[in-house]
């Protein structure tokens, strides 16, 4: 009689635990979370103007049915990156946009630690089968040629091992615009901010579904 309950019991359990699955299965599969660095966190801006906040925007008005969830971290690297990979992982996303590798350059970081962590990272994502779009930056040119040209050249580089969605320099469409980068020289404005979610988008369409 106790076990006829208790299958009972489990039974129903199950039963009532079924929606909730379903309904976390769903809002998982319409995620996309923004991995990133201050660029990502929106850096000084006001809230609701990070490029992921006109992202959501953006895929609204599309008639995207998406959350787009801000994971960034002001002054993170791509050690950060990699420490904080589980969290992102937990979220089973549908896809990430991973902007990482800024604070790297500009701390003149050896670029084989840099490739090293962004293969971590990409990596782990493509093997959980989540949808990643690689979203490249680059460095100001007192770095120098060399140092630049191998900085540049990591992004493209790990879109094409993973095969995944690549812009391989977000600020390529706001860099001649005025009032489109802060005071710094190197976080956009939310005029940039604007502009680098309209610059991801066609990279971003693709992996979406309606």
């Amino acid at each position: 009689m106790d076990v006829r309950r208790l299958l009972i019991v489990s039974l129903c359990l199950a039963f009532l635990a079924a929606p909730i699955t379903r309904a976390q299965n769903a809002a998982s599969s319409h995620l996309i979370v923004c991995f990133g660095d201050s660029i990502t966190a929106g850096y000084r801006l006001p809230a609701g103007q990070a490029y992921s906040d006109n992202l959501q925007r953006e895929l609204n008005t599309l008639g995207y049915h998406y959350n787009v969830l801000n994971r960034g971290t002001s002054g993170a690297t791509t050690k950060d990156a990699v420490v904080d990979l589980p969290s992102i992982l937990r979220l089973h996303p549908a896809i990430v946009i991973v902007e990482f590798g800024g604070n790297d350059g500009l701390r003149g970081l050896p670029l084989s630690a840099t490739q090293q962590n962004l293969d971590k990272v990409v990596g782990a994502l493509v093997a959980a089968h989540i949808k990643v779009l690689v979203a490249g930056i680059t460095l100001p040119p007192n770095y120098g040629p060399d140092y630049i040209r191998q900085f540049n050249a990591l992004f493209p580089a790990l879109a094409r091992k993973y095969r995944t969605a690549l812009v391989p320099m977000i600020y390529k469409d706001l860099v001649h615009v005025p009032g489109t980068i802060q005071d710094d020289g190197i976080h956009p404005t939310a005029k940039g901010s604007r502009i680098i979610a309209k610059t991801l988008l066609p990279a971003l369409k693709p992996l979406l579904r309606k």
